[in-house]
């Protein structure tokens, strides 16, 4: 049986992120939050079967499509930059940090989608509550990871830090699979919590600095049937995008 996420009041968002370094809201909250209604997050799902594959990952795998997007957010303001490489320190990400990795771009419907920067600006004001008001550096992540291989490995690097500053992973879809397990964990100390994100375009909210993630591996229901899980993840980070 999956764990059941602990849900926070959009109300107690900000003390639980300060309190905790996490927070998990439903969807009906991240709505509330972003003003980005279900015909719009309906009208995005589609886009996730037309990810490409993701051509860097170092343990051989097939089972992860993405793409990827980056953008400043401030005061809701929300700015595309020219596309760029994604990466990360390895001392943040030990399998795929130090490289340059370039992936497909946003497709074109979504960037320029007037709720699209609704989503980006209301997520910034939690950022904006844990570090005080600032000009965020955001990366956009829609991910699928499928079975292929018969397993997919939703964080092939371990549990880990991104070296940014909020982390807002939300699960789009989950289709004809088991596992899938959140695990967040005190980088301080040993307290954690484990459970299972199901519903549609319901989020999870980390401070990076406070907090270390995993996702534990996901298997097919029916092993000849197809299984995915379809997330988007955004990182807000201060200071600008990391770089080499």
């Amino acid at each position: 049986m999956n764990p059941t996420p602990p849900l926070t009041a959009l109300t107690d968002l900000d003390a639980q992120l300060a309190s905790a370094g996490y927070a998990v809201l439903d969807a009906a909250s991240v709505r509330s939050l972003t003003g980005v209604d279900a015909a719009a997050q309906a009208r995005w799902s589609g886009l996730w079967h037309d990810l490409p594959p993701d051509l860097h990952l170092k343990d051989g795998g097939r089972y992860r499509r993405r793409r990827h997007g980056c953008f400043l957010v401030e005061g809701g303001a929300v700015e595309p930059v020219p596309h760029r490489a994604h990466w990360q320190p390895v001392e943040y990400n030990a399998l795929h940090g130090g490289i340059e990795r370039w992936f497909e771009p946003l497709p074109a419907e979504l960037a320029a989608d007037p709720a699209w920067a609704r989503l980006l600006a209301g997520l910034a004001r939690p950022a904006d509550a844990l570090r005080g008001a600032s000009r965020w550096a955001v990366e956009a992540h829609p991910f699928r990871i499928d079975c292929t291989d018969g397993i997919g490995r939703l964080t092939p690097e371990g549990a880990h830090r991104d070296g940014v500053d909020l982390v807002v992973v939300i699960l789009v879809a989950r289709h004809g699979l088991k596992g899938g397990e959140t695990r967040v964990f005190d980088a301080r100390g040993p307290q954690g919590q484990r459970f299972t994100l199901t519903e549609p375009w319901s989020a999870l909210l980390l401070d990076d600095e406070r907090v270390i993630h995993e996702s534990t591996p996901i298997q097919p229901l029916d092993p000849a049937g197809p299984a995915w899980r379809d997330t988007l993840v955004l990182t807000y980070r201060r200071g600008g995008f990391q770089g080499p």
